[in-house]
Formats: structure tokens, C-alpha cells, sequence
């Protein structure tokens, strides 16, 4: 079977997959075993997701279909048929939301003394208080809109909450329309009340009201003379992607930052949301003054723009939110800390350097479960600071604002080795922040690209060369996840640090095919995208087919963020009916129809969704016996294997394959932030049963972690 021999009917559609996703995402907020504001949290991330899918994937298909372009998806859906199946699979899971947030959440946050308060439910010196807060702190920020032949419709940003207020000159009669846009960057969305205003025999621990409800309530003071006849909230979201041309390296930032700007102000209107009390005259202004069509326009009964429930898990309170896990120094690198050191908690004879215990075994990491600071951040800091170390090339795709990282390489450079970083500007929604760091870099020395034409660099690698006995050393890092230390504490990821020499020679090599013009086809041991990844990964599944075929042990486990490419969903079903054992986990979108007969029967698929977010890439081959194990950066994605820079290493030590199988089994085990794939493409959350206490893997690596039962 080839791609060209899948068959619509056997691949379920990305953009639809991904709702299905979002959809175990908003779960875990309704969820009634999620502590409470980690509910908060898990709504938070679902209306962010739905965000980005409508800046990009619905734009996408919105301007497809405003160029008249037809041509289907691998599922047989026009553009126009998957905007009309988005919008239906949405609705529900808005309503339920909603649903959630009105009839749950907020209630139950008040039996816990937190209360999210409307204008009208304030007491007189709560009033009081927010009004004072409102002429000091709001008031001289805000600038009404008016709408008139005078004043055309004022142009309105993307993600924006905006106040429409309706108001009535006393004098002459006549309604008039005016927009007041709610202030994003300076003010929070919720206004901390203070406590003791209560007039409560116990005060609550905490009191908030929406800024636009202060807003909203003191439009006399806006519209003076006016009578307001009544205000209504909406919400805008544009088109955002940005649209780059193959550029060179100065031309593209120059692109990125014209681009930038034009995204944060938008480009076509993708969604309007209004409140349902809004009545229908203002919705038909809105919609006529924004070209919005009925198909992108969302009636909601509730607060929009509920990602901002993200800010209560700042409150205080521990006993409402999942168990904090710190992270862990892997046992080998304990000794190898060079701050303990400098702070006199190691003495000098029981320090080893971080490269010395590289040099004498691989070691194989899994954050948040240890440490990001004391073992990557670790590595890069010794190598800035090693006499010995010659230069240090790394890729930086996603980092933190105030990087350690970002600062390591730069004292590098001022230590006077050679220091390349590769920046990737196109990291969507990180390009401001990339921008700012190339820049930065530069100032300081360091020798700064931006990868190859045409490709963007996804790929996590870092090269250490040390002198050592007269000889250069090789040193390297290999991730699945971001030079990050915030997205450390948040996302699973897994890396490797070794001195293998074969690896070390091929990042030489695939740093110079990303900043020369080296035609680089083939590398030792690591599958690079776009050179070897794909063949390679098709040659591997092939293997299990022949040795199914041959009646040896074959099995394919994986674990990745998306699985949509045809041809290698096609590969595995042809696996599948060769007789290859094949379980994934795919944590979002999946377009592969599992335990189907006659074509996927011996495939099993499970998500995994938890406090954290599943991010690592391990690729398990049984291989008659022999089994091979990889781990990367890249997902079954025809842009992972085709449009991206991506690196796939083998796991050779035989202790750490054993460890990622033992991994990849302790997911499957799960009965609680487990999901089981049907084989219709919907999913079914696992639940214990007969008796069977509660697993969840990501709580149980926790507590192995935290009581020195090291996973990995």
C-alpha cells in the first residue's frame, strides 16, 4: 500500500482531530476529579488552543476558500465542508464550557471563599472601591469609538475585548453606537478587590471582578450627558499567520517584524463572539462594520475570552491545585553542580565536572521529572565556562524570556570561544521574542543564523568541542523539547547527553549543513529531516513488516504530539494486516483509524492528557528480537519529515532502551489520564474498574521521582 492507496475513507481529518484533542483537553476541566482551579486551568488552555486554531487553521481554510481553491483533503472534504464541520463539532463543546464555568466552577470556587463578583453584586463599599480604581486606573487609558457617517467603524485587534456601548442623546432621541476597547497589556483581566470590603463575618481569600464589567458599569463617565441604554461585550479574532517568502537572513527578520506588526493588529476577521443577551441590531453592526459572515460568528452564553482563567492558579492555594513536582538531580550529575561547588556544599576533590561524567556513559533525561537547571542549563554553563572548551553551537527554536541559556552563550563569547547559536525567527508566536534574542546575541558576539531556505529548524541539539589530550571532544545534547526553562517545569520531554563520538561527528556535519552550503546526504546514526528521516522511518516499519512476514517478533510503539502523514498511516496499516503489533501514543491529532478489521485490527491508540503536556518523540522497534529505540524532535508529520530541520538518535545503552519501553508501558497502563482510540476516531477516557486502584502516569513518575526511584 502507498499513499496514492489511501483511501479518504481511511484518514480521519487534522483539523477535525484536533477539536477531538481539544475536546479531552476541556475534559479534564470538567473533570470532577480535577482540583478545582486546575479546572480553571484546563478551560483556560482550551479557549487559548481554540485561539490559535482560528489565527491559523481556520484562516487558512477561509482563505482558501475565498480563492475559489477546491481541492480536498486526504478525507475528501472541501475547504468549505471542514469550516461547516468545525463549526459544528465547536458549538457543544463551547456550550458545555460555559456550562462549566456558570454552573460548577464559580459556584464551587465560592465555597472556597473565591469569588468572581458582577458590578451588580457588589456591596456598597466594594462599589465604591472599584469605582475610585476605575477614574484612577482605567479611566484616563480608555478612548470610545464612536459610529457614525461621521466616523466610519473603527478597526478592532485581534483578540481584543471591546465594550459596545449603546447610548441615547436625552435631547435629541437618537441611538447611537460608540466601541470602547478594553485595556489588554497593562491592567489585569480580573481586578483584585481587596477583602476586607466584604462586610463578610470571614473574609474571602480572594475577590475579583472582570475589567470590562468596571468598564461597563461606568460608561456614564465616558458618554457624559448621555443616557446608556445598554452595553454588551465582544470579542474579535483575525487571520495571523504570517506569510513568509523564502528570504535571506536579513530580508527574512525585516519580513518578521513588518509581519509581526501586521499580526498583532490582524488580518481578516476569522470569529466574532458576542454574548447571547446582545440584541440583533448591534450584532448586524458589528457583523456588517467587521465583514463577518454568519458562519464565523459565535453566540455565547457566559464571559468570553475565558483563557484568561488562567490567572487564578497564581492564587496561593495548593490544596486546589494537582501536587507541585520540583524535579530531581539524576544521581550521576549530584557531584557535578558547579554552583554546590562555589557555595562550598561539595569540596573540591568530590567535584566532577559534568563532562567527565558524560565521558564515562550516556545519560538519559526526562524532564520536568529531573531537573532542566541542574542537568541541560548545567551543561551549557560548564561549557561557558570551561577553559577548555573551544566553541558551542546549539539551536534555538522556543526559549524563555531572561534565558539562563540565552546568558550562558553570551559569557561564552565574552570567555572567547566560538559560540553559534541558530535562532529559528519562524517559530510561530515566538517570532517577536526570537527576534529579540538574535538581536541580542549578535550585540554580544556570538555568531547568529537563521537555518536553511525553505526549512524551518525544529530540531533540539547541542555541540560541546573540548580539547582534551591535545584532541578535540565532542559533546552533545539531543532533545525532544525547547531550549526552555519555564516549558521545562510544564511539558514532558526527554534528551540525551553523550560523548558518542559517531553522534558528535554528525552534528558537526548537520551544524554545517545548517550554516553553509554542505549538500550533506547521509549521517552515521542520526535520522535528519528532510535528508534521511522519512526513509528512514519507512525503512524501519518495512523492517517489522518482514519480520512479521517471517513470523519473528514485530512490534512498532511510538509516542508522539500528531500522527497525520499518508503515507506513513499507510505504511502502518500495512503493517497491521502483515501481523505487526502496533500501540501509540498520540497525544493530539490523529488521522489513523485504529482496530478496524481487515485494516488497522492490530493497532491500538491512546492519548495521554495530565497536568503536563506530553511533548516527547520515542520511536520502539522490536525488530526480531534486536530492538531499536529512538527518540527526537519530530511527529509523524508530513511537515516534520518534509519542511523542518529535525534530528532522530538511536538509544544504544541498553539500560535507558529498557527504561523508555518501561516508560512507554507505564503510559499504557494508565486507567485515568488515559484515552483509548475507537474505531470510529472518537476517543473513550479510561476509568479503573473491578476494584482496580487509580494509575495515572504522570502522578506516578512523581512520586517514583520524588521518592528516589529514578525512571530513568
Amino acid at each position: 500500500m502507498c499513499a496514492a492507496a489511501l483511501a479518504p475513507e481511511h484518514y480521519i481529518n487534522r483539523e477535525l482531530s484536533w477539536i477531538a484533542f481539544n475536546e479531552r483537553v476541556l475534559a479534564q476541566a470538567l473533570d470532577p476529579r480535577t482540583p478545582l482551579l486546575d479546572q480553571a486551568k484546563f478551560s483556560a488552555i482550551f479557549s487559548n488552543n481554540l485561539d490559535e486554531f482560528f489565527m491559523v487553521r481556520v484562516a487558512s481554510l477561509k482563505s482558501q476558500v475565498e480563492a475559489g481553491v477546491n481541492k480536498p483533503s486526504e478525507d475528501g472534504k472541501s475547504p468549505l465542508e471542514q469550516l461547516l464541520a468545525i463549526r459544528e463539532r465547536l458549538i457543544p463543546l463551547l456550550r458545555e464550557q460555559q456550562v462549566h464555568y456558570r454552573q460548577h466552577l464559580r459556584p464551587k470556587l465560592l465555597e472556597h471563599r473565591i469569588e468572581l463578583l458582577d458590578y451588580k453584586q457588589l456591596n456598597d463599599d466594594q462599589r465604591q472601591w472599584v469605582d475610585n480604581t476605575f477614574q484612577t486606573s482605567v479611566f484616563p487609558v480608555l478612548t470610545p469609538l464612536a459610529v457614525d457617517p461621521a466616523h466610519p467603524f473603527p478597526f478592532v485587534s485581534n483578540l481584543s475585548l471591546n465594550v459596545a456601548a449603546v447610548v441615547v442623546d436625552p435631547e435629541t432621541g437618537q441611538r447611537q453606537f460608540a466601541r470602547v476597547k478594553v485595556p489588554q497589556k497593562n491592567l489585569p483581566r480580573f481586578i483584585a478587590i481587596p477583602s476586607n470590603l466584604s462586610g463578610q463575618e470571614h473574609n474571602p481569600v480572594h475577590t475579583a471582578i472582570a475589567l470590562e464589567q468596571v468598564i461597563a458599569f461606568n460608561l456614564k463617565e465616558l458618554f457624559p450627558g448621555m443616557t446608556i441604554e445598554g452595553h454588551y461585550f465582544f470579542r474579535v479574532t483575525r487571520d495571523a499567520d504570517l506569510e513568509l517568502r523564502d528570504l535571506e537572513a536579513d530580508d527574512l527578520m525585516l519580513a518578521l517584524e513588518q509581519g509581526l506588526r501586521k499580526r498583532r493588529m490582524g488580518g481578516e476577521v476569522v470569529r466574532l463572539e458576542v454574548p447571547n443577551e446582545m440584541p440583533q441590531d448591534v450584532v448586524e453592526m458589528l457583523m456588517t462594520g467587521l465583514s463577518v459572515e454568519e458562519g464565523d460568528l459565535y453566540v455565547i452564553d457566559g464571559p468570553l475570552g475565558l483563557d484568561d482563567l488562567l490567572s487564578l492558579t497564581s492564587l496561593p492555594l495548593p490544596n486546589l491545585k494537582s501536587p507541585t513536582h520540583g524535579g530531581q538531580t539524576p544521581t550521576l550529575l549530584a557531584r557535578s553542580q558547579q554552583h554546590l561547588l562555589d557555595e562550598g556544599a561539595i569540596k573540591p576533590d568530590e567535584f566532577k565536572s559534568i563532562f567527565s561524567v558524560i565521558r564515562r556513559q550516556d545519560i538519559l533525561l526526562h524532564h520536568p521529572y529531573e531537573l532542566f537547571s541542574t542537568t541541560v542549563e548545567e551543561f551549557i554553563n560548564q561549557a561557558a565556562d570551561d577553559p577548555q572548551v573551544m566553541g558551542i553551537k546549539m539551536t534555538l527554536y522556543r526559549t524563555s524570556k531572561d534565558s539562563p541559556i540565552i546568558a550562558a552563550l553570551i559569557r561564552a563569547a565574552e570567555n572567547g570561544k566560538q559560540v553559534m547559536a541558530l535562532v529559528e525567527l519562524k517559530a510561530r508566536f515566538d517570532e517577536d521574542n526570537n527576534i529579540q534574542w538574535a538581536r541580542h546575541l549578535e550585540q554580544s558576539g556570538v555568531h547568529v543564523v537563521y537555518g536553511v531556505l525553505g526549512l524551518k529548524t525544529h530540531t533540539k541539539i547541542v555541540l560541546v568541542v573540548r580539547k582534551e589530550k591535545e584532541k578535540l571532544q565532542s559533546y552533545v545534547h539531543i532533545g525532544t523539547g525547547n531550549y526552555n526553562s519555564k516549558t521545562s517545569k510544564l511539558y514532558t520531554d526527554l534528551g540525551l547527553l553523550t560523548a558518542n563520538q559517531e553522534l558528535g561527528q554528525d552534528l558537526v556535519e548537520l551544524f554545517n549543513y545548517l550554516t553553509g552550503f554542505s549538500k550533506q546526504q547521509s549521517f552515521r546514526r542520526l535520522l535528519v529531516a528532510p535528508v534521511t528521516l522519512r526513509k528512514g522511518m519507512e525503512l524501519l516499519i518495512r523492517r517489522e513488516i518482514e519480520h512479521a512476514q517471517q513470523g519473528r517478533e514485530a512490534v512498532i510503539r511510538a509516542k508522539m504530539n500528531s500522527l497525520v502523514d499518508p503515507t506513513i498511516i499507510a505504511l502502518l496499516y500495512e503493517a497491521s494486516q502483515a501481523g505487526v503489533t502496533i500501540e501509540l501514543i498520540i497525544r493530539g491529532m490523529c488521522s489513523l483509524y485504529p482496530s478496524r478489521e481487515g485494516l488497522s485490527e492490530n493497532i491500538r491508540v491512546i492519548s495521554i492528557i495530565g497536568p503536563f503536556l506530553e511533548h516527547s518523540r520515542i520511536f520502539s522497534f522490536a525488530n526480531g528480537g534486536a530492538p531499536e529505540v529512538y527518540i527526537g524532535s519530530a511527529d509523524w508529520m508530513s511537515r516534520n519529515l518534509d519542511r523542518r530541520i529535525e534530528a532522530v538518535t538511536p538509544i544504544e545503552h541498553p539500560e535507558h532502551r529498557q527504561k523508555l519501553e518501561r516508560l512507554l508501558q507505564l503510559y499504557f497502563n494508565d486507567n485515568q489520564g488515559a484515552w483509548d482510540m475507537q474505531s470510529d476516531g472518537t476517543f473513550v477516557q479510561r476509568k479503573p474498574e473491578n476494584g482496580d486502584s487509580e494509575r495515572n502516569s504522570q502522578i506516578q513518575l512523581v512520586k517514583e521521582w520524588s521518592n528516589g526511584i529514578q525512571a530513568l
